[in-house]
């Protein structure tokens, strides 16, 4: 009878569950809230930004899980790899929402450089699929892109764009999703990196077909080893908050989000990166 209810509610509109799609990936603002820190930043960041992964100064791995709303069938991870090169930075990430009977992927390639210290650039190339079994699937290529400006010491400016062209999804085993298509979004946003310690940002994104929306959080990094991170999303009146600790090369964060209505989502960062180069 579960598995029933979450299948119709998902043909019902599956592209109006932003709680649960990762067609465009702000599901989990958690995992990318760095995006914006040029101290703080981990091998996650650039999942908000692409332009973040060109300061990333060591190899690294970071994995995201959470449970939505306490449902299994609601599940969503994050991958993601940075490796720094000669030639710019790499990154691969990989996302996974949902359940046996309905479930979306994301595998995601980017390419970040800095452009001396004012400017850097990312572009990613992102193969999005969804599966219904016995109903529906479909799958399509898209490409996104970041800047990060830093025209003031200790401020961050950023833009990124997500699915500029309108990719369609092809290949749909229904006649009624014959047209579907991935929405467009763009959003703007501004970090502050009061201390080595603390570092608070926001964003303005406008998602095709849908109202303006605002994420804002922070990161507070006391006694070395212990962070502490917390913000909001005003489109679902989302809060989240976590609490992670390192040790060597590693750090684990638990977090915890609230939805007004639907309920408590709990979830695990794990980041692993290799010891910095000596100068």
């Amino acid at each position: 009878m579960k598995t029933l209810f979450f299948l119709l509610l998902i043909l019902c509109d599956v592209s109006s569950l932003y709680a649960q799609s990762v067609r465009y990936p702000l599901a989990q603002p958690y995992a990318g809230l760095s995006a914006y820190s040029l101290v703080q930043h981990d091998p996650l960041s650039f999942t908000g930004n692409q332009a973040a992964l060109a300061q990333l100064r060591q190899a690294g791995l970071g994995i995201y899980g959470e449970r939505r709303f306490m449902l299994k069938e609601n599940s969503s991870y994050t991958m993601g790899i940075a490796v720094p090169t000669r030639l710019g930075n790499a990154g691969l990430v990989l996302q996974y929402a949902g359940f046996a009977h309905f479930n979306e992927s994301r595998v995601g390639l980017a390419y970040a450089r800095r452009l001396g210290s004012l400017l850097d650039l990312g572009i990613q190339f992102t193969y999005y699929g969804y599966r219904v079994p016995a109903y529906s699937g479909a799958s399509t290529v898209t490409v996104e892109a970041g800047i990060l400006l830093h025209p003031i010491d200790k401020w961050n400016l950023g833009v990124h764009v997500y699915n500029p062209v309108g990719g369609r999804l092809g290949k749909s085993t229904s006649p009624l999703l014959k047209h579907e298509k991935l929405a467009s979004a763009y959003k703007i946003g501004l970090g502050f990196d009061a201390s080595e310690q603390f570092f608070i940002s926001a964003e303005i994104v406008k998602e095709e077909d849908k109202p303006v929306n605002a994420i804002a959080g922070f990161q507070y990094r006391f006694a070395q080893q212990f962070f502490l991170r917390a913000g909001f999303v005003s489109e679902t009146t989302l809060l989240y908050a976590g609490a992670g600790i390192s040790w060597k090369l590693f750090r684990l964060d638990i977090s915890v989000s609230y939805h007004p209505q639907l309920g408590f989502s709990p979830g695990i960062l794990l980041i692993a990166q290799r010891k910095k180069k000596q100068a």
